[in-house]
């Protein structure tokens, strides 16, 4: 079968995960997921793109989201931890996502001080407000938070081992999971079933071609491809850009015509549920690949 075997969630857009056994799926996606944005002074929001050291920062949410705690890895000493109380009530401010005007609510002074410490920049925390509307595109759009795009990124282990395999042959060493930071995992625990069938994450890049997925009583459906970027090329436990790859070694396969490249599948929520690592992924729909 084919299944999940992994669930993570990144509280706070740019920073670490948090892996889970089991995960409530909202209609913007796992509960929790990108519901915090670090932004500047004037609203943008900060990413690893330019501030790798996000990778550095280790949150914790409470189940219902009313206690946020902020901590610095053990790299980064002398930091310490702020433990906020999460406020919805307080005055929304502007923030910008891609050069889309949202709103945020600021989460205060103490977690202002701290981040702007870490990262070495004036820095804020916002949350999403809870009459947050923003609907991501793709072919199925759907609800989504913080997140770059829509609010379900999946991978297969076989997409990132046939990556792995390509970078050997240049010599370079293997990536992790964790550089794509995805939300699902999936694999398969035999390849002899026939494409579209059975274990279909046994196939690399399956995944693109998936339209509607059940795990559990949850579905999804099919957004988009996810376009890289130089996020990829930050070490996550280092919190630090380390070298060319993958986009070096993707960019000789998983190239589209829009010039970006891909590695994964965006989706929608359809149906909200509960996941658990070990649940059943069954592909309802199958649709051409776009690449």
């Amino acid at each position: 079968m084919a299944n999940v075997v992994n669930l993570i969630f990144y509280p706070v857009k740019g920073c670490a995960g948090t892996s889970m056994s089991d995960a409530l799926l909202t209609p913007a996606g796992l509960a929790h997921d990108r519901s915090f944005m670090v932004i500047s002074e004037d609203g943008i929001f900060r990413t690893q793109r330019r501030h790798p050291r996000l990778a550095l920062i280790r949150p914790a949410v409470s189940a219902d989201g009313t206690r946020l705690t902020l901590e610095s890895d053990n790299s980064m000493e002398g930091h310490g931890t702020v433990r906020l109380d999460v406020t919805t009530s307080a005055p929304r401010r502007d923030v910008d996502l891609f050069g889309t005007a949202i709103q945020g609510i600021d989460q205060g002074d103490d977690a202002a001080a701290w981040l702007s410490e870490v990262l070495g920049t004036p820095s804020r925390l916002v949350r999403v407000p809870p009459e947050h509307d923003r609907i991501a595109d793709g072919l199925i759009p759907g609800p989504s938070g913080y997140a770059d795009s829509s609010a379900v990124h999946l991978l297969s282990r076989a997409s990132l081992a046939l990556l792995n395999r390509r970078m050997a042959e240049r010599g370079a060493p293997p990536l992790s999971m964790n550089r794509f930071r995805p939300n699902i995992v999936v694999d398969s625990h035999d390849s002899h079933e026939s494409e579209g069938e059975g274990d279909w994450t046994a196939l690399p890049h399956a995944e693109d071609r998936a339209r509607r997925i059940t795990i559990g009583g949850a579905e999804l459906g099919y957004a988009k491809l996810a376009v890289r970027c130089a996020v990829t090329l930050v070490a996550q436990g280092a919190g630090a850009r380390q070298g060319p790859e993958p986009l070096r070694t993707l960019a000789g396969y998983r190239r589209v015509a829009s010039g970006g490249v891909v590695f994964g599948a965006k989706f929608s929520v359809i149906t909200p549920g509960k996941l658990s690592v070990g649940d059943e992924v069954v592909v309802k729909e199958w649709g051409d690949a776009e690449l």
